[in-house]
């Protein structure tokens, strides 16, 4: 296959990984920045350009779209879907778990572990909105946040409500939600590919700090999931339809609880954490989707014929 990964950086770990699997299983594999990519559209003829040339003769697209360019990036994916290329997620599968409140609502609605969320637009709903997750200590996030950035825990109410007001004053949207405490300032990265979990780590903060995030001095470690925290994990990433995701969790006294869902995971933590390819399982899963396209098309060629000699 000849296979493009999509990321603005060729240097960064988790792209390098991809080159380096994809090259080490075969592949032709080229690294394009989306952000500098644009389409053509019009009938039977649908293109994409990069540095004045058209793009062709590309067999699957490995999305590494960054929180920045979640809309653009997209619709590039997009493009490469309409052109009949696969894609190790779906477009609209990449704008649904940016969006952390829609995120929240699709696992809701899938009947999966949540901390408890509240959503509004006016400090006059402040107070309702802290009593709803239960009152302080909670936590505040910005909706566009990412990488722990634009995450604040306030410890009171009085806390809380400045912050909140201070937020809804710059036009922000946030989402408030329950601290769990019995987590102890850790969190559980499952990555999910094609509806299985290949790798897992515990992340946990470093001292005086609550977010686990590994760009904020957390700290990973591999561990096993129990069977519940691995069904919760590949639900999740089916309920947003994402093939490879990386699907971070609170293990709470009522059972594990999703934090987010990420379209795009990093490769370094976990892969430093287990000791895993997990690149290799990214492209193998587009190995095997690939194989099934080929194995359809003498199928729907038949199809045609038979269809065209029946109208003789």
């Amino acid at each position: 296959m000849k296979i493009a990964i999509l990321s603005t950086n060729k240097n960064l770990y988790s792209t390098r990984r991809l080159v380096e699997s994809a090259q080490a299983r075969g592949h032709e594999c080229v690294v394009i920045d989306h952000s500098k990519c644009y389409v053509g559209i019009q009938q039977d003829k649908p293109s994409i350009h990069y540095k004045g040339q058209d793009i062709a003769g590309i067999d699957a697209i490995v999305p590494r779209i960054g929180s920045s360019v979640t809309f653009y990036g997209s619709a590039i994916v997009r493009q490469f879907e309409v052109m009949d290329v696969l894609s190790a997620n779906p477009s609209q599968a990449i704008t649904r778990s940016r969006d952390k409140l829609r995120c929240m609502q699709i696992l809701s609605g899938a009947g999966l572990g949540l901390p408890i969320t509240g959503f509004a637009r006016t400090a006059s709903d402040v107070d309702d909105l802290i009593s709803m997750v239960g009152g302080a200590p909670l936590v505040i996030k910005l909706l566009e946040g990412t990488q722990g950035i634009g995450v604040v825990l306030a410890e009171t109410k009085k806390a809380a409500s400045s912050v909140i007001e201070a937020f809804y004053g710059l036009g922000n949207n946030i989402l408030i939600q329950e601290y769990i405490k019995e987590s102890k300032g850790s969190d559980i990265r499952a990555f999910v590919v094609d509806g299985k979990v290949v790798g897992a780590m515990k992340r946990t903060a470093k001292e005086g700090e609550f977010r686990s995030n590994l760009h904020r001095g957390g700290s990973a470690e591999i561990i096993k999931l129990t069977r519940k925290e691995r069904e919760t994990a590949i639900s999740a990433a089916k309920a947003m339809g994402l093939t490879v995701a990386g699907v971070d969790m609170l293990a709470s006294d009522r059972g594990p609880l999703i934090l987010e869902v990420n379209s795009s995971p990093g490769l370094e933590g976990i892969e430093t954490a287990t000791g895993k390819d997990i690149a290799a399982e990214i492209i193998q899963y587009l190995e095997r989707q690939h194989e099934a396209k080929l194995a359809l098309k003498p199928a729907i060629r038949v199809k045609r014929t038979v269809k065209k000699e029946s109208k003789l």
